[in-house]
């Protein structure tokens, strides 16, 4: 513990035991119970392999192979964006626009950018006979999204498509009740004021957007409007400082009505959601 507090690791005594718990397969009751119990040699070899790849800035996420999200545990790999808190507010939106009079309904989603998955499996797990469409321009993250998906008994329900935004899926016939999207929305001159962990571990493709940060939310927003019904619901996280841009993107379009925003728990708007005219 002391080495990750030296080494300025960001909570670093929920670090300590979460690479403790993945060394030993044990939960954290289990730590708290056996105070007295000693690490192996072997155990404590790995540990402390762990510890020293943590103080060199690999998040902790990619060390023990998971992540919680909407109470469920999500695998994630480099190769995947870490699902974070602030997401849920995706799905939380998602939720009140169906309304709870319609999440047993036959609804045709789109989860653009998936990533790990979470956004679908959790909408899949929400929304019990919801079919639902998840790209990705990663073929490594899909194969993540995959297993997430296979692991949460969801992938019978879930399509999981390799391509950029929405292109692959838009000159089909399919239309979609609700559009969902977690985008990269950091503009690139950000990079350098990003915490380590996310600037030298984190996909860069799931992270940055041009030199605003809005680069990816225009393509996106007009490929929803082709392919969500009349009514059909967009749902978008927004990037820190981008929901003027996106507003206005939306705005700008004409055909978006009943636009709506969501703030996070600090108080910053986190997700705007619209309805297709």
């Amino acid at each position: 513990m002391a080495r990750l507090d030296a080494a300025n690791v960001p909570s670093h005594t929920l670090a300590a035991e979460l690479l403790l718990m993945h060394t030993l397969g044990r939960d954290r009751a289990w730590l708290y119970a056996h105070p007295e119990s000693e690490l192996e040699s072997a155990s404590a070899e790995k540990y402390f392999e762990l510890v020293a790849r943590r103080t060199a800035g690999v998040p902790t996420q990619y060390l023990t192979g998971k992540q919680e999200f909407w109470g469920l545990e999500f695998e994630v790999t480099p190769d995947v964006l870490i699902p974070r808190p602030e997401t849920e507010h995706v799905i939380e939106a998602a939720l009140e626009r169906v309304g709870a009079a319609h999440r047993d309904d036959e609804l045709s989603i789109a989860d653009v950018g998936t990533g790990s998955g979470c956004i679908a499996v959790a909408l899949a797990r929400e929304l019990p006979r919801g079919e639902i469409v998840a790209t990705d321009i990663s073929a490594a993250a899909l194969d993540v999204a995959r297993r997430n998906a296979s692991r949460h008994g969801v992938a019978q329900r879930i399509q999981f498509v390799e391509t950029n935004l929405l292109d692959a899926i838009a000159g089909g016939a399919r239309k979609f009740d609700l559009i969902a999207s977690n985008p990269p929305y950091i503009p690139h001159g950000d990079k350098s004021a990003l915490q380590r962990e996310v600037r030298a571990h984190e996909p860069e493709i799931a992270l940055f957007a041009g030199d605003d940060g809005l680069a990816v939310y225009a393509p996106l927003i007009r490929g929803a409007a082709n392919l969500l019904r009349p009514g059909g619901i967009l749902i978008l996280e927004l990037g820190y400082n981008s929901l003027a841009g996106v507003r206005e993107i939306l705005d700008g379009a004409g055909i978006w009505r009943d636009i709506r925003v969501a703030h996070d728990l600090a108080g910053i708007p986190r997700v705007i959601s619209a309805s297709r005219s």
